[in-house]
């Protein structure tokens, strides 16, 4: 019994051994692979790191390893107190050396067809058909007059007002949710003109734009959306301020 429990404890011993020498062997492969090769100390990424982390939160994900100086990069990371304040701009894969290229500022980070928003503003997306954009003339980063209109009601008569001005965009897409391609600058297909693209481009003729602002004007917009209609006019920062007050039939010819 004695002699059984003596033999396990050898082989766990030498079990123990070989495990530190694999550990140490594999540790030492790129030190032998560059033997006699002038190298330099990189980071080598060790765990996927997803476009959008923090560069302070990927020291768990990568790690120093010896590269030949003729394979690191100009702008390699060599130290990663240099990505504070900055994310990852695309995803980093097991294997890839650290490089500044790779981070960014997260203000700078868009969606395709997304601005920021400003501070203090809120965002609304109303679905609007082609003739109340435009004509699809529109991106993201544009300046929009906004009218609200709305029909006739018991004693109230049709009522139309161009109630905001210089209104950010902030987005644009088809009704699909994909981004929207400005047709006042995007090719003609098939040989077709400008309202052809657009045909192609927003498919049913429909628009989601998304549009910053105060939180009582967005609600405002909302309930123009829902009980009348809204239509946006493309303005510049030179546009003068629509400001004719609120237009009905009695006032259409004065």
């Amino acid at each position: 019994m004695r002699t059984r429990l003596l033999g396990g404890v050898a082989a766990l011993i030498v079990a123990i051994i070989g495990a530190v020498l694999l550990i140490t062997y594999v540790n030492s492969a790129d030190q032998r692979a560059y033997a006699g090769t002038e190298t330099q100390e990189v980071y080598v990424v060790q765990k996927p790191i997803p476009a959008g982390t923090a560069g302070t939160a990927i020291s768990d994900s990568v790690a120093k390893k010896p590269m030949p100086k003729g394979m690191v990069p100009s702008d390699a990371v060599a130290d990663l107190s240099s990505l504070s304040g900055k994310v990852t701009s695309v995803n980093l894969e097991v294997g890839e050396q650290l490089i500044a290229g790779r981070f960014a500022d997260p203000s700078t980070l868009h969606a395709p067809g997304r601005v920021d928003v400003p501070a203090g503003m809120q965002e609304v997306t109303v679905r609007l058909p082609i003739e109340r954009v435009v004509g699809g003339a529109l991106s993201a980063g544009d300046l929009v007059g906004v009218a609200l209109s709305f029909p006739k009601e018991d004693a109230t008569p049709a009522q139309t007002r161009l109630s905001y001005n210089k209104v950010l965009v902030t987005g644009l897409q088809v009704s699909s949710g994909a981004t929207a391609q400005n047709n006042a600058t995007a090719p003609a297909q098939n040989g077709g003109g400008g309202v052809g693209s657009a045909s192609q481009n927003a498919s049913n003729g429909e628009y989601l734009v998304t549009l910053a602002r105060p939180a009582a004007d967005a609600v405002r917009i909302v309930y123009a959306a829902e009980f009348g209609k809204v239509y946006l006019t493309k303005q510049s920062s030179a546009s003068q301020n629509g400001d004719g007050g609120i237009l009905d039939r009695t006032k259409v010819f004065q």
